[in-house]
Parts: C-alpha cells; sequence; structure tokens
C-alpha cells in the first residue's frame, strides 16, 4: 500500500505518528491567515475560478450565520437575522451585476436560481423571526448550495488547458458527484451508509479526471477499506502484485502525475511539491481543512506514482492543522465528502465499498477510458 509519510497500501501508508516530511519552514504561523474554513462545501464555493464580488456579498452573510449560532439561547437570533436581511439587501441591490456575471449559456438556469434565493431568503427572515432555532442551520445550507450553483453557472467554460503531456489522459473538466455506498461490518447501530462526494475538476482535472474514470469502470465496487486508523481512511489497492490500476488496453500501471493548484495561479503545477518549488507561504485552492478531504495517496519520494489508492483525511493532528498543514501542497486533493463525512470515523479495516458510481456531471469528463473497454 501507499504511504502516509501519505502515500498507498502497499506504497507504504506509515502510521499517523511516523509522518517524516520534515517540511523546510521556520516558522509554520506564516501559513496562518485567519480562522480556516473547515466546511467542505465552504471550500469548493471559494474554489470556483470566478471572480464576482456581488455574489460573494451574498455568500459572506449567509455563512456568518454559522458563528452566530453559537451563541447561546435567544442571543443568537438578533445577529442573524442581521445577517439574513443583510444578504438579501446584497441580492436586492446587486442582482443585476449578478446576472451580468453569469455565463450566457447559463443566464436562464441562473436566473431561476437567483429567484429561487430571492424566495428562500424571504422565508429564512419569517423562520427566525418565529425564533424556530433548530431550522437555522438546514435553511442555511440550503441558501448556500444555491448560492453555490449560482456561482458554478458563472463558469462560462474551463479555465485553462492542460499540459500536453496529459492532455490525452481522462480529464474531469468542472466538477462532477459520485455516490459511495459502504457496507459497515461488526457495528449494531450502522450496516450501510452512503457517502456523497464532490470532486472539483476546475483544480485538479488530472486527478478528479483519473478517479471519475476508475469509478465509471467500477474499479471500486466490492473493494474493502484497507486503513482506517482515525487519522486517515484508505483504499484502492487492488488483489494481486500491481499497486495500483493495470490499463487492460496496455498492460501497464496507470498513473497520474502531482497536480496542485496554488491560490492566485491560472493552472495547477505538476510533478513537484510545493516546498520542492520552494513556494512555503503559498496556499493551495483545495486545502486539507474539511473533515472528509479526498486526495490521492502514492509513494512517499515518487511524486508521480499516484494511481488508485485514495484517503479521506479525517482530523487535525499537530502536523495537519488546518491552514498551516504539510500535507497541503504535497499531497493531490481533488474533492471532498459533502454528505455523512462525519460517518467516516465509523469504517474500518474490512467494510465494503458495495458501490461507487458518478451521479452528476459525467458529461465533464473527456477522454474517459471505460467507454474503451
Amino acid at each position: 500500500m501507499a504511504s502516509i509519510t501519505i502515500a498507498s497500501t502497499h506504497m507504504s501508508t506509515m502510521p499517523a505518528h511516523a509522518l517524516s516530511l520534515n517540511p523546510v519552514l521556520d516558522n509554520l504561523g506564516i501559513l496562518i491567515s485567519g480562522p480556516p474554513v473547515k466546511d467542505p462545501n465552504a471550500l469548493l464555493r471559494y474554489a470556483l475560478p470566478i471572480d464576482s464580488r456581488p455574489i460573494k456579498d451574498v455568500q459572506k452573510s449567509l455563512e456568518d450565520i454559522t458563528e452566530n449560532l453559537k451563541l447561546a439561547g435567544p442571543k443568537a437570533f438578533d445577529p442573524v437575522e442581521r445577517n439574513i436581511r443583510q444578504a438579501a439587501r446584497a441580492l436586492s441591490q446587486n442582482k443585476a451585476a449578478i446576472l451580468e456575471n453569469l455565463a450566457p449559456s447559463k443566464k436562464e438556469k441562473g436566473q431561476e436560481l437567483l429567484d429561487q434565493l430571492t424566495v428562500g431568503l424571504q422565508d429564512f427572515e419569517k423562520i427566525v423571526e418565529d425564533k424556530k432555532r433548530d431550522a437555522i442551520a438546514p435553511v442555511q445550507r440550503e441558501l448556500l448550495n444555491i448560492v453555490g450553483d449560482v456561482e458554478e453557472a458563472m463558469v462560462d467554460k474551463f479555465p485553462f488547458e492542460v499540459p500536453e503531456e496529459y492532455a490525452s489522459k481522462p480529464l474531469l473538466k468542472g466538477r462532477a458527484r459520485v455516490e459511495m455506498k459502504v457496507k459497515v461490518k461488526d457495528n449494531p447501530n450502522l450496516e450501510e451508509v452512503v457517502f456523497q462526494i464532490l470532486l472539483d475538476g476546475y483544480n485538479a482535472p488530472v486527478t478528479a479526471g483519473n478517479f471519475a474514470d476508475l469509478v465509471e469502470r467500477h474499479f471500486y465496487d466490492g473493494m474493502e477499506i484497507q486503513r482506517a486508523d482515525g487519522f486517515v481512511v484508505q483504499t484502492g489497492d487492488p488483489d494481486g502484485p500491481a499497486e495500483g490500476f493495470v490499463d487492460p488496453s496496455t498492460g501497464k500501471l496507470r498513473t497520474i502525475p502531482l497536480e496542485i493548484m496554488v491560490d492566485g495561479d491560472k493552472q495547477p503545477v505538476y510533478e513537484e511539491t510545493l516546498e520542492e518549488l520552494g513556494r512555503y507561504k503559498a496556499t493551495t485552492k483545495l486545502p486539507f481543512n474539511a473533515f472528509g478531504t479526498l486526495a490521492m495517496a502514492r509513494e512517499e519520494f515518487e511524486n508521480n506514482s499516484a494511481s488508485s489508492q485514495i484517503f479521506w483525511l479525517l482530523k487535525e493532528s499537530e502536523l495537519t492543522p488546518s491552514n498551516a498543514n504539510i500535507l497541503d501542497g504535497r499531497y493531490a486533493v481533488f474533492g471532498y465528502v459533502t454528505e455523512n463525512e462525519e460517518l467516516l470515523a465509523d469504517l474500518k479495516v474490512g467494510d465494503v465499498i458495495e458501490s461507487m458510481k458518478v451521479v452528476s456531471g459525467l458529461d465533464n469528463l473527456v477522454n474517459p477510458s471505460y467507454k474503451l473497454s
């Protein structure tokens, strides 16, 4: 597996305490710039290749509700109501600008979403006025999902050219949602769990494309969870001597390059870690901040050895605090678990992935090899 030192199961996944990545950082604090964003859906919204202040103002007002809900009892209602009114005002005053930022082919859909958001904010204010505290967080999440859909409707086309040497590989030019069903053994409280995973091809087209292609090949169906130690959950090492996916058309192990998108860059960097590039202060567009961050495992000292082994990061440690961890820029993140992520902690070695399937966004996958099988 590959190793977390993080790599693959025979490609060495060392225990969490054995991490020996030795970052060349005099001060880890240089990477911290305020409270880290840990919500996977928020991270995905921020990772979209758009620049639209008007919709971001709506988004921020709704996201601020999370902090205000931490206030005890009725103290939360007044600041939450202010957040909702701020969001509604930002939407009303800037609706024309938001519509202008929509991609031409998505304007009709975007208009529908904005209408839903307008009505949703009105209903949300009534919920808060009626002091229905338990309803606030679910409605907030629903409205932020609509905001995310509006923002994705602003992406007109894929934002960069994938380098020629990787352009013929399966590529995810956009986003896709994967449903993963896991059969849980030896747990009287949980027999089966369904996870929703969002793959981000805008920031990791080669990595996400490779995974989506394997999902459509049913590569992971019937495979067991191969590591579950409270630090990561890992799978993807097939039976037999190969430590990854052997392409039946070539008889060879299919590998992909390390792929890291840096915040502010126009396209990912390939084959080298950010440490190797000397970019110690750089932040990644898809950080290891969220519980259930999905990334590729690989050989510790072989940046371009990733194939099929994947892992989900479960929790922070002294080496992986959000916004300042030594995994960012070393391993390729390509998505997040967005539903039932907390149940990853209940998985054990030997639990079985009954199925994985792409449930939306498959049309964003180009050069799919599964169709050639």
